[in-house]
């Protein structure tokens, strides 16, 4: 076990303080913090072809630094051609060390990586304070690299709060340094 990452460090002396002061918020237990962070891909072409669940499945470690798990069709759904129990798509949940890593790289590397990126719309940050980014191309991340890959696909990145509000999570993603648009509300 690997201890505190920079980020981290930076999360509890800086972030934290900040958000505090933002709210106004008295008690350092009631600030919003990070409680995890949810890769997930659909898998709707692999049910034609196996390679590519190999690639995502690939991919996801890459970016993640762990093993997805498969998520299975609950349902059969006749018109979409899926079974019951067929592999739908991959996910990957990140806690701790790896999470704060993982954030730290997706604001620092990843974002400006993005082609034509102008921001983020705070419109992303659901109403318990959870933000949901969708990529439609997996190769901003650095650990991709563009000749490798043979299979293109979406992804997209869940980062979970214990927010509970949407202006308290606004308030801790804009402390930790999220790129978001000033001209949407």
């Amino acid at each position: 076990m690997k201890g505190k990452s920079s980020f981290q460090t930076q999360f509890e002396k800086e972030i934290r303080p900040q958000v505090k002061k933002d709210l106004g918020v008295k008690n350092d237990m009631a600030v919003p913090k990070f409680a995890k962070v949810v890769l997930n891909v659909g898998l709707k072409q692999g049910i034609k072809d196996p390679k590519f669940v190999e690639a995502a499945e690939r991919t996801l470690t890459r970016i993640s630094g762990q093993r997805p798990v498969k998520t299975l069709a609950k349902k059969s759904i006749s018109n979409f051609k899926i079974r019951q129990g067929m592999v739908v798509g991959m996910m990957v949940t990140l806690r701790g060390h790896r999470m704060y890593d993982f954030i730290n790289k997706l604001i620092n590397v990843t974002l400006p990586r993005v082609r034509d990126f102008r921001g983020l719309s705070p419109k992303t940050v659901d109403a318990h304070g959870n933000l949901s980014i969708g990529f439609r191309e997996f190769i901003a991340f650095p650990e991709i690299r563009p000749e490798d890959t043979d299979y293109m696909h979406g992804l997209e990145v869940a980062v979970v709060t214990t927010a509970r509000e949407r202006k308290r999570g606004l308030a801790l993603f804009r402390a930790a340094g999220f790129p978001f648009r000033e001209d949407v509300k």
